[in-house]
């Protein structure tokens, strides 16, 4: 069944969507016997009893229940996996050029390549960082990862991701989040697609709470838009694509498991514009923590430490007086990994490219190089700064990020990354203040 791409909004809200008249049931969840002839079937995305306020479940009413496939069989995938033990970390800083677009047909999943991560899926917490690159629609083929939710940055190329729950398009600046064990297929629409996942193996992700700042700002959870439902009645000779336990499976299956006519509930994918992305900044002088720049946050046991942020860096201007208004040198007990969606980043002159991507891990100095710091200690911070033009992010983890083997040694790896500060030399003079 086609449809045009509509979308409802609102992060976390309790949907009801239906692609025919009256095929949700009224009144009960599982009736029995469903409109249409339909199978009634629950998605949990977390336990039962989670707080009502963190629950997230789904009900699906769909053609054939998601049980209806062949036996699973492991499927070997080179560069995708979760093997974040197999290289001793270190503390250097970190930094790789993109990834070239394959030349031989490669789709999402035959184009996934594991940067980094911590934790796994048996210990319910951590991330895996990947890049993707591929040059054809995946096809006669889904996806769905029973090890944590998938959130999906393009860089280059466009994409249609056709999920149980309905139709989404993103595009470079936009963000899809894919919740764990939700079937899905990506096709590409420009032809070439290049980007950045982070699967998150652990809470949910949310919209951070906002504070001192009050009722609105970053985020605003109107501008989340969820597809509307919309379903495929296909039969054929399918494969299904499983992720468990950082490995990959495959099943056969003889028909589209995108077959669900009608959903109520809120364990569903959507979208985000990080464009509409509401920034906030000082508006008087030193430039504040980067945690204000928080889009979504996956919580640890730990008040106020995250065991997963995506943080996002935009056009904004910067007016701080008698300020370095770059981002400043620092050491975190976070780690982070960085990505270029588009244009350039103010705090690196070159090197850091879209699609390119950096790693500095717990207390590792960094910040801006020398070119970068010569230019803006000698800024006129009387007239304001427009940064334009520019869309960068980082995935942010309280646990170290361990650089798979692959990762460090890539022809992408700059091996040089840390001459950038070679030229920060000494200024001191004690006689002259």
């Amino acid at each position: 069944m086609t449809t045009a791409l509509r979308y409802q909004t609102g992060f976390g809200n309790e949907f009801a969507t239906e692609a025919l008249p009256g095929a949700l049931p009224v009144g009960r969840n599982s009736p029995q016997r469903a409109p249409y002839g339909l199978y009634a079937e629950q998605i949990s995305g977390t336990a039962f009893t989670a707080p009502r306020h963190a629950n997230r479940r789904s009900w699906f009413y769909r053609i054939r229940p998601a049980a209806v496939h062949g036996e699973f069989v492991p499927h070997r995938h080179e560069h995708w996996h979760n093997r974040f033990d197999e290289a001793a970390p270190s503390p250097n800083q970190l930094r790789w050029s993109p990834r070239p677009i394959p030349k031989a047909p490669t789709d999402f999943v035959d184009g996934m390549y594991t940067m980094a991560g911590n934790g796994g899926a048996a210990v319910q917490s951590g991330v895996g960082i990947y890049v993707y690159t591929a040059n054809r629609s995946m096809q006669g083929r889904f996806l769905y990862s029973a090890d944590g939710e998938f959130l999906i940055v393009p860089q280059q190329g466009a994409l249609r991701i056709a999920t149980e729950c309905g139709l989404i398009e993103i595009e470079p600046q936009q963000v899809a989040l894919i919740p764990r064990g939700i079937r899905f297929r990506v096709e590409l629409l420009d032809g070439e697609a290049r980007g950045y996942v982070c699967e998150n193996f652990g809470a949910p992700m949310r919209i951070p709470d906002l504070g001192p700042i009050g009722s609105n700002g970053l985020a605003n959870p109107r501008d989340f838009e969820y597809p509307v439902a919309w379903y495929e009645d296909q039969l054929g000779e399918y494969e299904l694509i499983a992720k468990f336990q950082g490995a990959l499976w495959r099943a056969p299956i003889g028909h589209s498991p995108l077959d669900v006519v009608a959903w109520h509930g809120n364990h569903a994918p959507c979208r985000y514009d990080l464009r509409r992305f509401n920034t906030i900044g000082s508006i008087s002088y030193d430039h504040p923590d980067p945690s204000i720049f928080t889009v979504l946050t996956s919580p640890s046991d730990t008040p106020g430490t995250a065991n997963l942020d995506f943080v996002i860096f935009p056009p904004r201007w910067l007016v701080g007086t008698d300020t370095f208004r770059p981002p400043w040198f620092h050491r975190n007990v976070a780690s982070e990994f960085m990505g270029l969606v588009h244009g350039v980043y103010d705090a690196k002159a070159e090197g850091f490219a879209p699609g390119g991507a950096s790693l500095h891990n717990c207390m590792s100095g960094h910040g801006p190089d020398a070119e970068t710091f010569a230019k803006a200690s000698a800024a006129d911070t009387t007239k304001p700064d427009h940064i334009r033009d520019t869309m960068a992010f980082m995935f942010e983890s309280r646990a170290v990020i361990r650089p798979t083997r692959q990762a460090l040694d890539a022809d992408e790896r700059q091996r040089n990354y840390q001459d950038c500060w070679a030229g920060l030399v000494r200024h001191f003079d004690p006689d002259r203040r």
